[in-house]
């Protein structure tokens, strides 16, 4: 199995929803990113995304918008957020994916940059803004390196194509619990619980829900209708004021709640 599948069967061993927490690269610099993804893994993520930071974050939400400025403001790069990697390698208990938009992988070179990845650590890759019609063109370069390239479903998608998007999808499945962008909600939309069962029922791999999910009874519920849930927006803000250990200490408050 690859190392997100493997993470997700060591979760589902424990009887629990896998943790999957979201760090900016590069938010506020690259050596507080690497202090931050070494304090989630030690509080307990079973995957670790790494966001790319990119100039039009078309699915993101003004916490993680203003995380990407921030980043890009600093000379965030996709070749220094590898390079972080790879100096990461052995360090990490969780496996690193890549979170980011199409155009940065585009520009890199997909076949240099799956070989770059595979060489840095890297899991695979989560790309909002790539339909399932146009994803061959990166998901071959990954497959050849061993790497997953992780779809995502919205709550919008019809049964039939929600399927083609799950016997697609590698590593793992990201459920977008709702219709708009990322960010904390105090509430999560009520039909979410039927969604998700369809979603698992067609799924021939985990799926993870993400997308408002910002506490720990939050992660719980959600936690006992998906293979996984997915923190973003409110371990962004948590780093953001209260440095590593904060973001740490509410990975470790969620990963509790989930059993």
């Amino acid at each position: 199995m690859s190392a997100l599948a493997t993470a997700f069967a060591d979760a589902r061993a424990q009887k629990r929803a896998a943790l999957v927490c979201y760090a900016m690269g590069g938010d506020p610099s690259i050596a507080a990113t690497e202090e931050l993804l070494l304090a989630l893994d030690a509080a307990g993520a079973d995957v670790l995304e790494l966001g790319v930071p990119f100039s039009d974050p078309i699915a993101d939400g003004p916490v993680l918008q203003a995380a990407a400025l921030r980043a890009l403001s600093g000379g965030t790069t996709l070749h220094a957020l590898l390079a972080m990697a790879t100096r990461l390698k052995g360090k990490l208990r969780a496996p690193l994916v890549l979170m980011g938009y199409a155009n940065p992988f585009f520009r890199f070179g997909v076949e240099a940059f799956a070989t770059a990845a595979a060489a840095a650590g890297i899991a695979g890759a989560i790309v909002p803004d790539l339909p399932l019609e146009e994803a061959d063109w990166l998901r071959t370069p990954l497959d050849a390196q061993g790497l997953d390239l992780v779809l995502l479903c919205a709550p919008t998608t019809g049964r039939a194509r929600m399927e083609a998007i799950a016997n697609a999808s590698r590593g793992f499945l990201y459920a977008v619990s709702l219709t708009g962008v990322t960010g904390a909600r105090t509430e999560l939309p009520p039909d979410v619980t039927d969604y998700l069962a369809s979603l698992r029922a067609c799924s021939p791999v985990p799926v993870a829900v993400g997308f408002g999910i910002a506490r720990p009874e939050q992660a719980a519920a959600m936690g006992k209708l998906a293979d996984g849930v997915v923190v973003g927006s409110a371990l962004v803000n948590a780093h953001r004021e209260q440095g590593a250990q904060g973001a740490a200490a509410l990975c470790a408050a969620i990963r509790a709640a989930l059993g």
